[in-house]
């Protein structure tokens, strides 16, 4: 009897915590995107196959296609400042990943391929003609690995702050399965997500990334948190770049590519001149410049120095 009773004690209190956690779980998507920072008053929308993909046109010009950081925090909001120098020379497009921002975020696994795919349909479809790309962080290998298997749809490509080679290269380990497999609990693995997007975790990030931390302004990581937590499955992506199913080799793709590339690197990035070396290693012809007062994101920090190098080389 007392056996039966502990059990029963158990299974109460188990109960009230997963609903305690879940009804935590909502207030705090809630509260996340209760300010619409990212609400457009002209919203455009690629309907892929996996997914509507949200975008902004704006400007006239050669086309320019902007895609921002591979994170569950990212969206095209990374790219706001500079789009206002952009916009008179190009048109300008910039895209939310599926997965990220305003874009949907279907309960999936997320790989180098899928975006792969992504990024050549979105041209064909969206913007119809050759374009340049300017992409960010996490997001380059996707940019390379999509102009060597459709390289008539790319013209020239800026990297800005590539990932190393070897970073690239990783692959799911039989850990990153077991916390991916945590992740994807519906309760449990949300409130883990929550307390890696929390706005203490977004304002550390920037602290790390930022050349001035002190310059992070309070509307970016409330954008940034909102990102985080819009959509119905925002934590899929953190589980998938978290765990390596983003990541993939480009090192022949590198070699084979014959567009210009460019890579834009922050002056205080550590090892952004080794980082720079070694793409030259496969690729002699990568060219590279690296912008001053600015670490990981310097379309944040110092845009209008990123417009000068862009015109200087997309000239």
């Amino acid at each position: 009897m007392k056996t039966k009773n502990k059990l029963l004690t158990l299974l109460i209190l188990s109960a009230s915590t997963a609903t305690a956690t879940a009804v935590i779980n909502k207030c705090i998507k809630y509260s996340a995107t209760s300010k619409n920072i990212l609400s457009d008053s002209k919203p455009l929308c690629y309907k892929w196959r996996f997914g509507n993909i949200h975008y902004t046109k704006t400007g006239t010009g050669k086309p320019l296609l902007l895609i921002h950081d591979l994170t569950a925090c990212s969206s095209g909001y990374e790219w706001n400042q500079i789009i206002n120098y952009l916009k008179e020379q190009y048109t300008v497009y910039a895209i939310d990943l599926l997965g990220c921002g305003r874009s949907e975020k279907p309960d999936l696994t997320y790989t180098n391929y899928l975006y792969v795919q992504m990024i050549s349909d979105f041209i064909k479809s969206e913007i119809g003609h050759r374009t340049n790309v300017i992409a960010s962080g996490a997001s380059t290998p996707l940019a390379v690995m999509a102009c060597n298997q459709a390289p008539e749809l790319f013209d020239q490509i800026m990297l800005i702050n590539p990932d190393t080679l070897l970073s690239c290269s990783q692959i799911p380990n039989k850990h990153g399965k077991v916390y991916k497999f945590i992740l994807d609990l519906p309760i449990l693995g949300t409130l883990l997500y929550h307390i890696a997007t929390s706005k203490r975790a977004i304002m550390e990030d920037f602290a790390n990334n930022f050349y001035n931390p002190y310059s992070v302004k309070t509307s970016l990581v409330d954008a940034y948190y909102e990102s985080a937590h819009l959509g119905e499955s925002p934590k899929s992506l953190y589980a998938s770049v978290r765990c390596n199913y983003t990541k993939c080799n480009i090192v022949n793709a590198l070699k084979k590519i014959d567009n210009s590339i460019y890579i834009i690197g922050g002056c205080e990035m550590e090892n952004i001149n080794e980082l720079i070396r070694e793409y030259q290693t496969y690729n002699p012809a990568v060219e590279s410049f690296l912008i001053g007062n600015s670490k990981y994101l310097p379309q944040l920090e110092n845009p209008s120095e990123l417009y000068r190098v862009i015109q200087m080389f997309f000239a």
